[in-house]
């Protein structure tokens, strides 16, 4: 029989102790250094001031006093432009008539004027009522560039409605393309 040798009963102890190391964690080595005491717990945050109030609004401008169309009547002194189909645009001949009004209008200062603007029959109402809108503010554009005061003229649209001919032609449609020119006195 052959004898056990000496180390023969060390590999048994120090297999175990390869196991068990294999299967431990492991630890951080130290570095002597000390780690710092967890901080007090801190206050919390006060809250932000609260956000100043709005300012507010300004005031809403003074209304601009109700216009009565009924109030106004016509001039023979204030003549009546013409527009091309589905079109605003003051054409030349007109703007030499535009001319003409905005002379009397600065020349008789004690007159306010309304503007109507006008379609021919072609179109929805909507549609022209906005595109009369349009007619009326182009010559009014028109007046206040040449220096009379906007606060001296209104405007309203009346679209199709007032057709001056009811004739379906081009030339009568072309009558009811119009801004016609009403007047007051202050």
């Amino acid at each position: 029989m052959a004898k056990p040798r000496a180390h023969a009963y060390l590999v048994v102890p120090l297999l175990a102790l390869t196991l068990f190391l294999v299967g431990c964690p492991k630890r951080p080595a130290t570095t002597g250094a000390v780690a710092p005491a967890p901080a007090a717990p801190q206050a919390a945050p006060a809250p932000p001031p609260p956000a100043p109030a709005p300012a507010p609004p300004p005031p809403a401008p003074a209304p601009a006093p109700m216009v009565k169309p009924s109030e106004f009547a016509p001039n023979p002194n204030l003549k009546t432009v013409y527009f091309d189909f589905d079109k605003y645009d003051i054409r030349p001949n007109d703007a030499k008539t535009l001319d003409g009004n905005a002379a009397w209008l600065k020349a008789n200062a004690n007159n306010l004027a309304l503007i109507e603007g006008h379609c021919d029959e072609r179109g929805t109402n909507e549609y022209n009522l906005a595109l009369g809108e349009k007619r009326a503010k182009a010559s009014m554009n028109y007046l206040v560039a040449q220096g009379v005061q906007a606060s001296r003229i209104t405007i309203i649209s009346y679209g199709k409605e007032r057709p001056v001919c009811a004739e379906k032609t081009e030339a009568c449609w072309a009558q009811n393309r119009r801004d016609n020119f009403l007047t007051k006195e202050r």
